[in-house]
């Protein structure tokens, strides 16, 4: 039996999330292979890192010596809502959670881990930790064979596996645009400013990391503007 708010029940809620990992970051170990990294930089990237998008966006800019400025701007531009989602969490933490705990909360936060723990009623240290350790292995080792395998698969057959990454995204926008109009308009619109970063001129010249900023910015602001929401809406 496993007592709520054990580690043994956080094991037990983040295996699924794990399993989605595993398949996922396979994708990113081959996706960073094909640009060039090693095995072991691709693992310790996710070892240390724990973020899809943030890991994405980070080796574009990497195949960009010097792009310092633009690494930083793009990682806190895509990464600054799990601050939110720590800081909020953290009112539902027990007594216990504190210390060297709360750095931990922080790095393992990522957006399917911080939905299963809010839900809870108080979070102990213990059931966040077991919460966070199959999605971290699960990423990690999903990561390590991703990059294994993409260094013996032809290159048609990486090509077509650098898709999954994409593909996650893709399967987490086209739920919510089937039940809001607004948001289709949302992603068309960062979907087209995207492209022109990339196809036009000047505007291709800017870094990868930079752009992704300016699109998610630009979106944010313009869906904030056309389409307001309430205080009281749901």
């Amino acid at each position: 039996m496993k007592r709520e708010g054990s580690y043994l029940k956080g094991i037990a809620d983040g295996i699924p999330i794990g399993l989605g990992y595993l398949s996922v970051s396979f994708g990113f170990g081959i996706m960073a292979i094909s640009v060039g990294l090693y095995w072991w930089q691709a693992l310790i990237i996710s070892m240390t890192t724990l973020t899809s998008a943030g890991q994405l966006a980070g080796i574009g800019v990497m195949t960009q010596p010097g792009q310092h400025l633009s690494m930083l701007i793009s990682q806190l531009t895509i990464n600054i809502r799990y601050s939110f989602m720590s800081i909020s969490l953290s009112q539902k933490t027990d007594e216990k959670f504190k210390g060297i705990f709360r750095p931990l909360l922080g790095f393992f936060i990522t957006d399917e881990i911080f939905a299963v723990a809010v839900n809870q009623k108080s979070v102990t240290r213990g059931y966040f930790i077991g919460l966070a350790t199959m999605p971290w292995i699960g990423w990690s080792l999903g990561t390590l064979l991703g990059a294994v395998v993409g260094n013996i698969l032809p290159e048609i057959v990486m090509n077509a596996l650098c898709i999954m990454m994409y593909a996650m995204f893709v399967a987490v926008v086209v739920p919510p645009i089937k039940k809001e109009r607004p948001l289709f308009a949302v992603v068309l619109f960062t979907a087209l400013l995207s492209a022109g970063f990339y196809f036009l001129p000047y505007l291709r010249d800017i870094s990868s990391g930079i752009s992704i900023s300016l699109c998610a910015v630009a979106s944010a602001v313009a869906a904030a503007l056309v389409f307001p929401r309430r205080e009281d809406d749901q």
